[in-house]
């Protein structure tokens, strides 16, 4: 088995990108253990509730609330990951039929463009969790801005991989190994 820096080697042209990349490689890493846990405790909770409710005739009083708050870490954490690999919805009628140079170098003004805008989404995530610390959430004794900080993570996440894309960084796996395709034999 490889150590782990070795496989989150860098080759980047300087050291400054290369710190980026393995940093945005370890946070990928972070965030998909963070998905599964949120994904994981929503399907626990909701199952629970079911059989609560059908077999025992009670209810989880926050149950509700509990398992929309880790839907939303979940899918928030989950879209830097699509900003990583380009899945989204788009329309390229137009653009293809440009020039390879030209299409490259307006997919690389669209990142810029796009990591401006999560720069401001999370300048503004930032205002929204400060507003909502001091709310607690009816059922339980938490405060309402932890919706908001998965906003604010997924915002700055996002921020950094769209950075990566504006300055033609190729990212680093972030898989665990022995699930980055191809055999491992």
């Amino acid at each position: 088995m490889t150590p782990v820096w070795h496989r989150l080697e860098a080759y980047a042209s300087s050291p400054f990108k290369r710190h980026f990349l393995h940093v945005l490689a370890l946070l990928d890493r972070s965030s998909y253990f963070a998905i599964l846990v949120a994904m994981g405790l929503m399907t626990l909770l909701v199952s629970a509730q079911v059989f609560a409710r059908y077999v025992l005739g009670t209810s989880i009083d926050s149950a509700d609330e509990l398992s929309r708050l880790f839907f939303v870490w979940a899918i928030f954490l989950a879209i830097p990951h699509g900003i990583k690999v380009g899945i989204h919805v788009g329309i390229d009628a137009l653009v293809s039929l440009l020039p390879k140079a030209l299409q490259d170098r307006l997919a690389q003004l669209m990142a810029l463009i796009a990591a401006v805008f999560m720069a401001a989404l999370f300048w503004i995530s930032l205002g929204a969790v400060a507003d909502k610390w001091q709310e607690l959430m009816p059922t339980l004794p938490i405060t309402a801005a932890v919706f908001y900080i998965a906003v604010l993570i997924c915002a700055g996440h996002g921020c950094l991989h769209l950075i990566a894309q504006a300055a033609r960084l190729e990212p680093l796996s972030s898989a665990p190994p022995g699930r980055q395709g191809g055999n491992d034999s």
